[in-house]
């Protein structure tokens, strides 16, 4: 970047995706349209030398609704799994664009590294995109609960959800026309509230360990940058 840098507002992130970031327009697999979109947001704060974590879900190939017929712990172990596909697209996409990256997971398989704190934390110092694959490696515990373990682990200056929505409204914004945006909400409230962009259990790891939480849409072009940057984008959860 020629000049003056911009200062960050936010060194070191830990960016929750969806498996439907990754998916087209059938919400099943990958798209390579959608992995490039994903991959050129995550480029351009790995320029500015943000250092970047992610963890990632698995809904792209499995979601609850298919596996309601099966025992849940199965099915979380099967969603796991699905979590571990999308990290490997991811970093294959990001080695693919010179983007250095490291891969761990919470279940042990033979293409990624376990899950090691301080291992993560040098890769981020030393440039390297960290992506979180598996989950926690237990059922029962969703990839926003993982999120927020991992952000804690890391040391990270804000858990970013990534979603659909430009933040937390009072009322469903498609329903009501009248409902507000917040842009801040305290833990305390967001508990209270049972709002339902994040669970209860991810909200309060957050808040124990002080950790903000920014819920942004994702898919407008540029906020992650903005976010970053210092831009109030979204709705913080602090």
């Amino acid at each position: 970047m020629a000049g003056k840098r911009a200062p960050l507002n936010y060194s070191r992130i830990l960016l929750k995706l969806s498996g439907e970031a990754f998916s087209g327009h059938d919400n099943l697999g990958i798209s390579k349209e959608a992995l490039a979109y994903a991959i050129r947001e995550i480029k351009v704060i790995h320029t500015l030398k943000v250092e970047a974590a992610l963890v990632i879900g698995g809904g792209n190939f499995l979601r609850g609704s298919q596996t309601a017929f099966l025992d849940r712990a199965v099915a979380d172990q099967m969603g796991m799994l699905a979590t571990i596909m999308n990290g490997l697209a991811l970093a294959e996409a990001l080695h693919q664009e010179k983007i250095p990256a490291l891969l761990q997971s919470a279940v042990a398989t033979p293409w990624t590294d376990p899950i090691q704190p301080a291992r993560a934390k040098k890769a981020l110092a030393n440039g390297e995109v960290v992506i979180f694959a598996g989950g926690t490696g237990n059922p029962f515990v969703t990839t926003d609960t993982a999120a927020a373990i991992r952000a804690s682990e890391i040391g990270a200056d804000a858990l970013l959800k990534a979603t659909q929505v430009d933040g937390v409204y009072s009322a469903d914004p498609k329903k009501d026309s009248n409902a507000k945006r917040f842009e801040r909400v305290g833990y305390d409230q967001a508990i209270k509230k049972n709002l339902a962009v994040m669970d209860m259990a991810a909200f309060d790891l957050c808040r124990q360990n002080r950790v903000p939480i920014i819920i942004f849409d994702f898919y407008k072009k540029g906020n992650l940058n903005k976010i970053v940057l210092g831009q109030s984008i979204g709705t913080l959860v602090s």
